[in-house]
């Protein structure tokens, strides 16, 4: 069983990705384990203080070493060989291929969201990864932690429906887009099916697949 760890200030915005659809399966059936940290249950002093403003001045706040520190190795208690990744737009772009290979890998995760206006660079000496899911600034480091572990929960084993399902899906190749897909009703309002994909000939529709496969990545 993979496990994913989430470190956030607001953990109740995973509640509802987590307990639905196919993380919520994922989880049933023993493929996953999916849990967040309040990084607030580590802040310090009575009002468990967990940001602080930079030195050197500056605008905004950034949350502290201390209370990052003592979440992240409460995390590693929980899963000793887990990576730590990084939530910040200066890290890696995320794309398919870091899903497959995170997928694979034996090892669990660890995220860390950021908020505020970022966080004490210390925290790097914990850190095995950074990683982005692109060139725009979020609130914080949570729709990005989502995004990923959807995207890895998925490739799982045993999790999507059919053994072929991800390796047919957009960029599963690195390059090309998903075909177009129809269902019934072959005409609706006068809009039809590509009659090849009523046709029953398979190495036809293939053909037609692959060929709108590549014109649509163009």
């Amino acid at each position: 069983m993979k496990k994913f760890q989430v470190i956030t200030l607001f953990p109740e915005m995973f509640k509802g990705v987590f307990e639905s659809s196919m993380m919520w399966k994922a989880q049933k059936e023993g493929y996953v384990e999916l849990s967040t940290i309040d990084l607030r249950e580590f802040g310090l002093g009575l009002r468990r203080q967990v940001d602080d403003m930079p030195y050197g001045g500056g605008d905004g706040m950034l949350l502290m070493i201390e209370p990052l520190w003592k979440a992240v190795k409460a995390a590693k208690q929980n899963d000793p060989t887990a990576k730590v990744l990084l939530m910040t737009p200066r890290g890696v772009r995320w794309k398919q291929s870091l899903a497959q290979e995170y997928s694979e890998t034996e090892n669990g995760y660890i995220f860390i969201c950021g908020r505020y206006e970022g966080y004490d660079e210390r925290i790097l000496e914990l850190v095995d990864g950074e990683v982005s899911v692109g060139d725009f600034v979020l609130t914080g480091g949570e729709l990005p932690a989502m995004t990923i572990i959807d995207s890895v929960v998925r490739l799982l084993p045993g999790v999507l429906g059919g053994a072929e399902s991800a390796l047919i899906e957009s960029f599963s190749d690195g390059e090309t887009l998903e075909y177009p897909q129809y269902t019934r009703p072959a005409d609706f309002n006068g809009r039809t099916v590509p009659s090849v994909l009523l046709s029953g000939n398979h190495a036809q529709i293939a053909a037609w697949r692959a060929e709108h496969s590549l014109k649509t990545s163009e």
